[in-house]
């Protein structure tokens, strides 16, 4: 199997499980060294047991590091960790891929809306991608091979009601994506991906007002509609459900990849569709 990305070195942040997990196998698959971040003890043994497998099926080295990188203390801590693990001979340290895919959402509308929401998901999904570039600013690449992809939302576009504050963090990550491609474009290609509905727990917890204005979206989705032929008859059944086919995480993960590759070293600054064509960004 080819490892186009062998002995490249990876943090994703949020790795534990869903879109986080798809993504460090997708880039173990290429062989990529990986740094497995998590934030709360409870994922502890996921993050364990994704890293063991990832090492014993693509012969890559990966560790998990417990790290809540909304806090000046987080990415250091993942800074430090990188550099007992992965140095090279001569104490130097590069990091090659950075993905920003920790994040959380608190929807409601805007009357029920508390500060406490709002300062914690700006705190995740905005404050965080921001520190732990700032740690792994010094070891990136100086020859433009590095790639950072920052995971945002089709929400940041679309008005979803009851999305003021997670639609607006996605936003921001989107903004920011813009201006780091120019002040790192010595070093890296930084880009972002967009998803809309995703299978797993985050989707599934979402209200029933949400789920009624999003029905529209879904049925003029191209990509949402399920086959039988292509997804098999349980997938058409469940498609039922949410109106819609949802994404797999590994659909996520391999827009993901794409923009980790050699051959996507002429984008940056973009917000690349990852929603099946809910969005269509021009």
């Amino acid at each position: 199997m080819s490892q186009p990305l062998k002995g490249k070195l990876a943090i994703v942040s949020g790795s534990s499980r869903g879109i986080g997990a798809a993504i460090a196998e997708n880039l173990a698959s290429k062989g990529c060294n990986l740094i497995l971040n998590y934030t709360t003890p409870s994922s502890a043994s996921l993050a364990s047991e994704l890293s063991d497998r990832l090492n014993k099926t693509y012969s890559v080295s990966s560790m998990p590091v417990q790290a809540d990188i909304g806090t000046p203390e987080g990415p250091q801590a993942i800074i430090t960790a990188a550099k007992s693990a992965f140095s090279k001979a001569d104490g130097s340290l590069q990091i090659d891929i950075i993905i920003n895919n920790a994040g959380i959402a608190r929807n409601d509308l805007i009357p029920n809306v508390k500060v406490d929401d709002f300062t914690e998901t700006y705190r995740v999904n905005v404050l965080g991608p921001l520190l732990l570039v700032q740690a792994a600013q010094p070891y990136l690449p100086k020859d433009r091979s590095g790639r950072i992809v920052n995971i945002s939302s089709v929400s940041s576009s679309t008005g979803f009601i009851g999305q003021s504050v997670y639609g607006g963090s996605k936003a921001a990550i989107e903004a920011m994506t813009r201006t780091w491609s120019r002040e790192l474009a010595e070093n890296c290609t930084v880009n972002a991906v967009n998803p809309g509905p995703v299978e797993g727990p985050m989707y599934a917890s979402n209200s029933e007002e949400f789920l009624e204005g999003i029905e529209g979206w879904i049925k003029h989705t191209p990509l949402m509609k399920a086959r039988e032929d292509l997804h098999g008859k349980e997938a058409v059944e469940e498609a039922k459900q949410w109106h819609g086919r949802l994404a797999k995480t590994g659909e996520i993960a391999g827009v993901v990849g794409m923009l980790c590759s050699e051959e996507a070293g002429w984008c940056t600054g973009q917000v690349v569709c990852a929603n099946g064509g809910m969005l269509m960004l021009h």
